[in-house]
């Protein structure tokens, strides 16, 4: 038996025993702990959806029966939009994990870090501050604003490290510029760790280039903690060991194979606030091993949007952001419209492209957009209709079938 599935049992029996939101859900599927012998096992659990958890507490608050230690033992309770409240004990597993990705990113003694993820409800600027000062680091707990008064921090104190949103970054560099401060020769600024939002390839190389960073992106929830990282400027990013990470089908549960589209589904072995199959809402792409990785932390997923974006094709996902992927090294593409029909009672997977060049050779592009989409999306293109413009705001995927 590995450790994951030991431990996976020892969460399952304490969840059932003392968190009686958890033993409803175990219930209400007629699954018992014993049943769940090993990670092979949890797809027997239903997915609990963050909506799903939303309404439990407001139907038994404060915390939807999910509580399992007496509630005198908690130290912090965060809030988080939904709304959810989050009762947390310093959690060790959650902080080693955050540290395994600071250390990586190449914090440690002797660094002064301006801090700027929030330390107002929400776990990420605490949970941040406690492991930079155990690293040996100093933190300042700036926070998101105020950029004038952030920029005297970094060129007064000499900051070496940012945390933040990449966004924010990027308008504290600029604001720099136009009060006419030279980045790389008069700030110390040369590593940064970002998470919360997405990370554009364009903005990851303007701060690499730009300005001479050295920047690792980390995927995380405020539930949950940071859960992957990536410092090579990759769509790939590499998996913690900290909890259980499945890519499951959001309507039935089970795992997808790799290279197919579902739901990042969460597994905690937090004994305070056990989320056992706790559904993100991120949908993703569970990457082929390679030969002798079989273990969590050698593997990678490529985030590709939020469940209520996707569209079901042929029984499997397909993401606006899988579309506009694959057409990205295709510069005579000007915009892409994928469409979705459904004639003689089988879906017809189309695309709508307006090109830059229409003087293109059309035959030959129209091969190499069928592949290059086929790869990502693992889907057939059916058909492909070359139009003279696409709306700016039209959107990248468009259902138009009908289920009479």
């Amino acid at each position: 038996m590995s450790e994951a599935d030991q431990k996976l049992r020892q969460i399952v029996q304490h969840a059932y025993e003392y968190a009686p939101g958890f033993r409803a859900v175990m219930d209400g599927a007629g699954v018992h702990p014993e049943e769940i012998r090993g990670v092979e096992d949890l797809a027997q659990i239903p997915i609990t959806s963050k909506d799903r958890l939303v309404a439990l507490q407001q139907e038994s608050p404060p915390f939807g029966g999910f509580l399992a230690v007496p509630a005198d033992r908690l130290t912090h309770i965060f809030f988080s939009p939904g709304p959810l409240y989050e009762p947390a004990i310093e959690d060790e597993a959650s902080i080693r994990a955050a540290q395994n990705v600071f250390v990586l990113a190449g914090f440690g003694t002797g660094d002064v870090v301006l801090n700027t993820f929030s330390y107002h409800l929400v776990p990420a600027g605490m949970l941040a501050d406690r492991v930079l000062r155990h690293i040996g680091a100093t933190v300042i707990p700036a926070g998101v604003g105020n950029a004038e008064l952030q920029l005297k921090l970094m060129r007064d104190l000499n900051v070496t490290g940012y945390l933040g949103t990449p966004s924010w970054l990027m308008a504290l560099l600029q604001a720099a510029e136009r009060a006419g401060i030279n980045v790389r020769e008069e700030l110390g600024l040369h590593k940064v760790l970002v998470s919360a939002e997405p990370l554009p390839p364009s903005l990851r190389q303007a701060l690499v280039d730009g300005y001479g960073l050295k920047v690792t992106n980390a995927y995380g929830t405020a539930e949950l903690g940071l859960l992957a990282y990536d410092k090579e400027g990759r769509m790939e990013m590499r998996l913690l060991d900290s909890v259980i990470i499945e890519v499951a089908d959001p309507d039935t549960g089970r795992p997808v194979a790799p290279g197919n589209v579902g739901e990042v589904v969460v597994t905690t072995f937090n004994e305070t606030y056990p989320l056992i199959r706790l559904g993100t809402g991120d949908l993703a792409m569970y990457l082929d091993p390679a030969p002798g990785q079989s273990h969590q932390r050698d593997r990678s997923i490529i985030l590709v949007g939020r469940t209520g974006d996707a569209v079901k094709v042929r029984g499997l996902f397909v993401h606006p952001n899988q579309v506009t992927h694959a057409l990205t090294r295709f510069p005579t593409v000007a915009a892409v419209q994928a469409v979705v029909r459904r004639p003689e009672h089988r879906d017809e997977f189309g695309l709508r492209l307006a090109l830059a060049d229409p003087a293109a050779d059309r035959t030959a592009l129209e091969a190499e957009v069928r592949e290059a989409v086929k790869q990502i999306c693992r889907v057939s293109v059916d058909r492909v209709d070359f139009v003279e413009a696409l709306p700016v705001d039209a959107p990248k995927i468009v259902d138009e079938r009908r289920w009479e």
